[in-house]
């Protein structure tokens, strides 16, 4: 199926109820590293601008004073880090905490990978919260053993798809809608298989296929900032099908938009979000 307005007029997103921001949802993040402290920042932005009502963002400790400077509009919680600069073990049981406090939660963009990846992806994937999981977590993640009250997100890229499915690169390029329902399956999930094209996938066997956006959307931080639109439409209420549609089209919407308004490539991952709002009001 193509996905356009007429699909995203069959998965419509949650009315907006009124001016509380109770109503709009409270969503968690869980990103950043000492090397890549400008995920969490990324990923947060998005969140807002996609209708998010309460933030918490959860983050290493070295950053987190510089990134609540940066995101006066959300929580940040500074967590233990090891020597690498990413999060400790023990920070696991932490996030579960703050998880049982939101509706949602987004945990991945600039996390450094590693042994508490393993247990952060292993700890929010039991969480109760809708969840969707980028960059390092999708290296560490198991194959479900049971199923989820609402199925997670899974918004790899081809390299972090291989790591899902044990294979390599160019079997993803060769069949990226085949190995996304493999993944869809093991891990009873809902996959975005990134690409010039996109694919959304689900166990089922359901595709939606984006051909829109633009060159630039293919620079650093623009996954961060993708991940942060589909945390702010599910903190809304968004099941996790219409939040990953909407998310995918509104990202590259916004991209064809910066186009315009920039140059095919040229603008910057951080002047996405702000295309947001006025594409959701259409």
């Amino acid at each position: 199926m193509k996905l356009d307005r007429a699909a995203l007029d069959a998965h419509p997103l949650p009315p907006v109820i009124d001016g509380d921001k109770e109503t709009k949802g409270r969503l968690l993040i869980v990103a950043g590293s000492r090397e890549v402290p400008g995920a969490a920042l990324l990923a947060s932005l998005a969140a807002m601008r996609a209708g998010a009502g309460k933030l918490r963002v959860a983050t290493v400790e070295s950053i987190a004073v510089q990134l609540g400077m940066a995101m006066p509009e959300a929580m940040v919680v500074g967590l233990a880090e090891d020597d690498e600069g990413g999060f400790t073990t023990g920070a696991a049981k932490a996030i579960v905490e703050h998880a049982e406090k939101v509706d949602a939660v987004v945990a991945g963009p600039g996390m450094a990978e590693g042994q508490a990846s393993a247990r952060i992806a292993d700890a929010v994937i039991m969480s109760d919260p809708r969840v969707a999981l980028d960059a390092a977590l999708l290296h560490s993640l198991k194959p479900a053993q049971t199923e989820r009250r609402t199925p997670p997100l899974l918004l790899p890229h081809s390299g972090e798809l291989a790591s899902l499915l044990d294979c390599d690169e160019e079997e993803i390029e060769r069949d990226p809608v085949g190995c996304g329902h493999r993944a869809a399956e093991r891990y009873r999930a809902i996959v975005l298989v990134k690409g010039v094209t996109s694919h959304v996938v689900t166990p089922e066997a359901d595709v939606w296929t984006y051909e829109g956006g633009a060159p630039g959307l293919g620079v650093s931080g623009s996954g961060d900032v993708l991940a942060g639109i589909v945390g702010g439409l599910l903190a809304r209420g968004a099941e996790p099908l219409s939040a990953l549609l909407w998310a995918v089209w509104l990202h590259g919407e916004a991209g064809a938009a910066l186009a315009k308004k920039v140059g095919p490539i040229g603008f910057l991952a951080r002047e996405i979000a702000g295309e947001i709002p006025a594409l959701l009001a259409r």
